[in-house]
């Protein structure tokens, strides 16, 4: 295919390994913690501390890579640091341990990720990116199809084997690791600070970055405040009481979906403009939330599902895209870094809110609430003016 050159190749292979390799414990990781102790509560506490604390490091990485000029060694150690975190995890039963290689595992994602998307951004032109991070982002996803549906077939020969699936899913990790040595790190041309900076010295990019940059990663953080765990999704499936199959195979609908539009969306968004797309992906959301919080039959929730499959494909990749395109070539790393970390502390405040909610007033309040924030971050963007020379192509 036109623009999808090796390097794009491989690194959307990769990705769909190490999808595959996460995906396989998606669905069985609170039911693995559970069964070694951990209440609801320890898991939020897990799951808080490694999103919010690691994810600041997609900021520090990301800018490590614009300075060294490197993408590589990121990418690699990255997806390294995953795949030895999610299977060591199963080897010590202990509280300590498991924060300890959960942490690591969502450290690896902080290595990589400002390096990886710089690099598919540098293999792209500002006229093909929705094109080149839709691309990605499709098989990435189809990822998070093939992992969950090998849980579900090996589950249903061997029943509550939770612990060999973790050792099962290092394979495709390892597969994963072994592409990334056929990646190569282009010659750079771009004059880079030789200095490595503190940990949170990637924050000062917000003073240096383009006002445009600025008021659309207001936009985005605004959005990724209200935008909680996909798991809600799930948990209002079980509500309605759905057996566990059924609300995996509603998983595994809503990425197949997410899959299949992700490429079409992004060569769209090209043509008409990444901001465009992304607003219409934010409106398919309110759209979603608002069916969610009504008493619907359970098959209406499906569509529902298969609905936020369209809005994650109109948005996740185009969202870096559209941020790539509005930063300087060499600080592409350090832009998508600082969105990814603030993100990343975003959706832990975000879950946090919406599950205090939930309690307090039911799913429909909490659902509701978050659709119409979401509206308003939509009308935000409507009238968000990005026409700078650099920007032309994303109104």
């Amino acid at each position: 295919m036109k623009h999808i050159t090796k390097t794009i190749w491989i690194l959307s292979i990769v990705s769909l390994f190490q999808d595959v390799c996460s995906e396989m414990l998606y669905p069985v990781m609170p039911i693995y913690l559970s069964s070694i102790g951990f209440s609801i509560a320890l898991i939020g506490i897990l799951e808080g501390f490694a999103e919010s604390t690691i994810g600041i490091s997609k900021g520090y990485f990301g800018k490590q890579s614009d300075i060294s000029g490197k993408r590589l060694p990121f990418i690699q150690w990255g997806y390294a640091l995953t795949v030895i975190g999610k299977t060591a995890m199963v080897l010590i039963a202990h509280p300590v341990w498991v924060f300890f290689t959960r942490s690591l595992d969502r450290l690896g994602k902080g290595v990589r990720t400002g390096a990886r998307d710089a690099m598919l951004s540098d293999e792209a032109t500002d006229e093909n990116k929705g094109k080149i991070f839709g691309f990605h982002r499709s098989l990435d996803t189809l990822g998070a199809v093939i992992g969950p549906l090998l849980a579900l077939i090996y589950l249903y020969y061997y029943p509550e084997d939770y612990k060999m699936l973790f050792f099962l899913a290092f394979i495709p990790g390892v597969v994963a690791v072994l592409l990334t040595f056929f990646l190569k790190d282009k010659k750079r041309q771009d004059t880079f600070i030789k200095k490595k900076g503190s940990f949170l010295s990637f924050l000062s990019y917000w003073k240096e970055a383009p006002l445009v940059y600025r008021r659309v990663l207001i936009g985005l953080l605004v959005f990724a405040l209200v935008n909680s765990s996909d798991l809600f999704l799930i948990l209002r499936l079980k509500e309605t009481g759905m057996s566990d199959t059924w609300v995996i195979g509603g998983f595994i609908f809503y990425n197949l979906v997410y899959a299949i539009f992700s490429f079409p969306l992004g060569i769209l968004a090209d043509k008409i403009g990444l901001k465009k797309i992304f607003i219409f992906g934010l409106f398919v959301f309110v759209g979603v939330y608002l069916g969610m919080a009504m008493d619907l039959p359970a098959k209406m929730y499906l569509i529902l599902f298969g609905c936020y499959g369209i809005f994650s494909a109109a948005t996740e990749g185009v969202a870096k895209a559209w941020i790539s395109n509005i930063a300087a070539k060499k600080d592409t790393a350090t832009a998508i870094g600082l969105f990814a970390g603030f993100q990343s502390v975003c959706a832990f405040l975000a879950s946090s809110l919406t599950g205090l909610i939930w309690y307090a007033y039911g799913a429909g309040v909490a659902f509701t609430a978050t659709a119409i924030v979401v509206l308003g971050v939509s009308t935000y963007f409507v009238f968000l003016r990005t026409n700078t020379t650099k920007t032309i192509l994303i109104n």
